[in-house]
């Protein structure tokens, strides 16, 4: 879920031709995805998290009828990632796969042969429902399973095999809100439902699970396209019983939502009163410098009765999926929840697994440190920031001089931002409303994949320029549907009816995704990309020096806004990182500071640079001559190059 979907927060939320680049022209007698051999120990390297729907990755099915049903148009299942279909994945150099739309969530299919209840689509967006409306969180979304009755031994058995693959296991969390009718059919003993025990009569207490709107029935929203697009349904009716009424998902107080309100969802009560003061124990102060072990001591003293309902059953649904070998959640809309919540469940998660990998949804930059400091975020969304940058640049709306300014605003926390151009809130790359055309994104996707020591995460198709396009019902164009059933038609060719060999891939699909495997591969592997980093000045050569000593410019004052340099490196690896977002051929300079070269222990003497991100082909490799630190490059559009210092 994203900012560009919510109203704003109520005081209780608030707080290969010429096209291509040279290496991707390069023709290629190996495989570029062996240029790296992986490293026995992940926890030394720059994970690498490829986000996918189980629902559509494995779907073969290429009808794509605006509200489709399952049998128009198909649907993936827990069983499409084979041995072969992880091994494809984890080629690209990924170390975590983030398998979306996993928790079981309200849906429109009729599962009620297994005692699932039925789900009223005037309260369901799509056919196949949003992931982030949860129904029922200790069980899986029954459409991805080949017997629903199944359906979580199902997933256990996707868990093993992707722990077999060499890589790990992140789902959802939503925090923030259920599903408008949360019942689980698969909680522990000692469990009970959201709202199970809630009082009613009173819009908030500190141990409800939900504020209410007392004396006042929910009111279907009169909604801006009819449910299913106006196909038949014996529930769709314009009403929906629940009375009382609860606070939608946004905070609406409104019985009758807006039809732009999350008015699917209802939302979570952390203990924070309707006047926004807080109903639970706050950190001292100073708790910003202490670790998730001290946290953790911290809660461990507090009184059972004074911690709100709600965050233990949230450390319940955590603890649970953690027991079945889960090894991470991606925290949606964390920031609508307060931080000592998160400090809470955080804590108790390090303490039970200290690796577990922890990524949260936060678009507030003012904020972010208090989510990593305070509530023990291991990631946040690098969005509002790095990501806006990028696609900027790529539109032409930005200079490239706004790279460094992003970085150097969030450089204390650098490690901790998640690097992406693409998810499932966001446009594709290769729609017209971002590019049109995925090449003109590699540049980008070089920086972030480099910049820092933060993770990369792609999304699925995205290394094979799927560019959103299909109506598939609910929401429009642009962004692959997370809301219906529908096939993803580049994903669909490299697929291959299971083969996951690209065969019937376009040739600019196949270098697309060999580039991308080369360049997540080098971002999960290089060691010099978990070490330092420094800005490179550059001029084209046809640049005058800036003064009569024959001086570069510095940094800030580049004079070309497509171009960009930088170096990345450590004791074992140094690395100068060029990329070029114009459509026209560049000539330049890089200029190797003389701290940098004393740094790298340089001597006077030539160097050999080797093209990293051209490795599998022949090269005529670049040199570097100390005694004259200027190294010459050509950058064909859109060419990126990541040049490796020979010792």
């Amino acid at each position: 879920m994203t900012l560009q979907r919510f109203t704003p927060l109520i005081a209780l939320a608030a707080i290969a031709g010429a096209w291509l680049p040279c290496s991707l022209n390069a023709a290629s007698k190996s495989d570029p995805t062996q240029a790296l051999a992986p490293s026995a120990d992940i926890t030394a390297e720059k994970p690498v998290i490829y986000q996918v729907f189980p629902r559509l990755f494995g779907n073969t099915n290429t009808t794509n009828k605006p509200w489709g049903t399952i049998a128009d148009n198909g649907v993936g299942k827990f069983s499409d990632f084979t041995p072969l279909a992880l091994e494809s994945i984890h080629a690209l150099g990924v170390s975590h796969i983030w398998y979306t739309g996993v928790p079981h969530h309200a849906v429109v299919n009729d599962y009620r042969d297994i005692g699932i209840s039925l789900d009223d689509p005037d309260v369901v967006k799509g056919r196949a429902g949003s992931p982030y409306a949860v129904k029922d969180y200790y069980n899986v979304n029954p459409d991805l399973a080949d017997n629903p009755a199944n359906r979580l031994a199902e997933f256990e058995a996707l868990i093993a095999r992707t722990h077999q693959a060499d890589m790990k296991v992140i789902i959802d969390i939503v925090p923030n809100h259920v599903a408008r009718h949360y019942q689980s059919l698969a909680k522990p003993s000692g469990v009970s439902d959201f709202g199970e025990q809630d009082n009613r009569t009173v819009q908030y207490d500190k141990n409800n699970n939900f504020y209410y709107v007392v004396d006042t029935p929910f009111s279907v929203p009169k909604l801006q396209q009819p449910p299913l697009g106006g196909q038949p349904h014996p529930l769709v009716d314009g009403q929906f019983v629940e009375s009382p009424a609860k606070w939608t998902g946004n905070g609406s107080r409104l019985a009758k939502p807006d039809a732009n309100d999350w008015y699917e969802t209802v939302k979570i009560n952390y203990g924070v009163r309707p006047d926004g003061t807080f109903d639970f124990p706050r950190l001292p102060k100073g708790f910003e410098t202490k670790t998730a072990a001290e946290h953790f001591i911290f809660w461990s003293n507090i009184s059972a009765s004074e911690i709100p309902d709600s965050w233990k059953k949230f450390n319940q649904i955590v603890q649970y999926w953690l027991a079945k070998g889960v090894d991470g959640f991606r925290y949606d809309m964390a920031e609508m929840v307060p931080v000592e919540f998160w400090s809470y469940l955080n804590s108790q998660i390090k303490h039970t697994s200290p690796n577990a990998l922890l990524l949260a949804e936060v678009y507030t930059p003012s904020r972010y440190r208090d989510y990593i400091h305070l509530g023990k975020m291991d990631y946040l969304y690098d969005k509002v920031g790095l990501y806006d940058t990028l696609k900027a640049i790529i539109q032409g709306q930005q200079s490239t001089s706004a790279i460094e300014t992003d970085r150097l605003n969030v450089v204390d926390i650098a490690s901790h931002m998640l690097h992406f151009l693409e998810n499932h809130d966001e446009q594709r790359i290769a729609s017209p409303e971002f590019t049109g055309d995925p090449i003109k994104a590699l540049p980008a996707m070089v920086v972030s994949a480099t910049l820092s020591n933060a993770p990369t995460l792609i999304y699925f198709g995205q290394e094979v320029g799927e560019d959103g396009s299909e109506n598939a019902g609910f929401g429009q164009p642009s962004r692959t549907s997370i809301f219906d059933y529908v096939g993803v038609p580049a994903h669909q060719r490299y697929m291959n009816d299971g083969k996951f060999d690209g065969g019937q891939s376009t040739l600019k699909e196949r270098k697309l995704r060999k580039y991308y495997a080369n360049l997540l591969n080098l971002s999960h592997n290089a060691s010099a990309l978990r070490g330092k980093y420094a800005l490179l000045p550059l001029k084209p050569v046809s640049a005058q020096p800036n003064n009569d000593r024959g001086q570069f410019a510095p940094p800030q004052q580049n004079t070309n806004d497509k171009l960009f340099a930088f170096s990345r490196y450590d004791s074992q690896q140094q690395l100068i990182i060029a990329v070029n977002f114009s459509a026209e051929p560049q000539n330049l300079d890089i200029h190797l500071p003389k701290s940098l070269i004393a740094t790298w222990q340089l001597r006077q003497r030539s160097y050999e640079l080797i093209d990293l991100l051209n490795i599998s082909a022949k090269q005529n490799p670049l040199n570097l001559k100390v005694t004259n630190p200027s190294l010459p490059l050509s950058l064909q559009p859109y060419q990126s190059v990541v040049l490796s210092l020979q010792p």
